[in-house]
């Protein structure tokens, strides 16, 4: 089955309501580089990460200077997995014995997928910016992602500028192991459209994938 993420939750209620949506995992973006309204403090990413039940799985999502500062912060915030944007694959791989899955958020076109596929335990593929941060809100070749998926043997999360209305052709057409929402089921910026939320889980589970 289809998994699916949603990102930058601000608000507890928000949250809960997503759990109940039926979401496998959340997001918490903390110690980013790039302006967000759904940046948080770590201290409130991990207030947050506490309140999320069994079964549902947290992510940190951040932008770490080195290694090291992603190790400090998966130490506070204790998530399931760290999704990291903006190091590189030899950063990543260091990362291998933290106590979080490590993501490796990458751009489609990204040169160094290989060695990144080989360091971390899933790929993010998104549209990333410039500053290598994601959540732009755009799509991308989603035909050149499937490529990706096809060839890596790795799971690969697909992200950027899905919605309700276009997720059920993203999935279709790139058949990645989970999806990944934030601006694209939010009523305004930082806080979650519960009725989106749902609606992007169910159309998501009613994917038919053609090989």
């Amino acid at each position: 089955m289809m998994r699916v993420k949603v990102c930058g939750f601000t608000d507890e209620g928000d949250l809960a309501a997503a759990v109940t949506a039926g979401v496998d995992a959340v997001g918490l973006i903390a110690g980013v580089t790039v302006e967000t309204p759904r940046e948080i403090p770590l201290t409130e990413a991990s207030r947050l990460a506490e309140t999320v039940p069994p079964l549902v799985s947290t992510v940190l999502v951040t932008m770490p200077a080195d290694a090291g500062e992603a190790r400090d912060r998966i130490e506070q915030v204790e998530p399931d997995a760290v999704q990291v944007h903006g190091i590189d694959p030899e950063a990543v791989a260091s990362l291998g014995d933290a106590p979080a899955d490590v993501i490796a958020a990458v751009d489609p076109t990204e040169t160094d997928l290989d060695a990144y596929a080989a360091a971390a335990d899933a790929l993010l593929v998104d549209s990333i910016d410039a500053e290598g941060g994601g959540g732009t809100g755009e799509t991308h070749d989603w035909v050149r992602t499937r490529e990706i998926v096809d060839t890596l043997d790795v799971p690969v999360v697909l992200a950027g500028g899905l919605t309700p209305d276009n997720v059920t052709d993203a999935v279709e057409t790139v058949d990645p192991f989970a999806v990944d929402v934030a601006s694209g089921v939010e009523r305004e910026d930082g806080r979650k459209d519960h009725d989106a939320v749902e609606q992007f889980v169910e159309r998501v589970t009613r994917a038919r994938v053609v090989p």
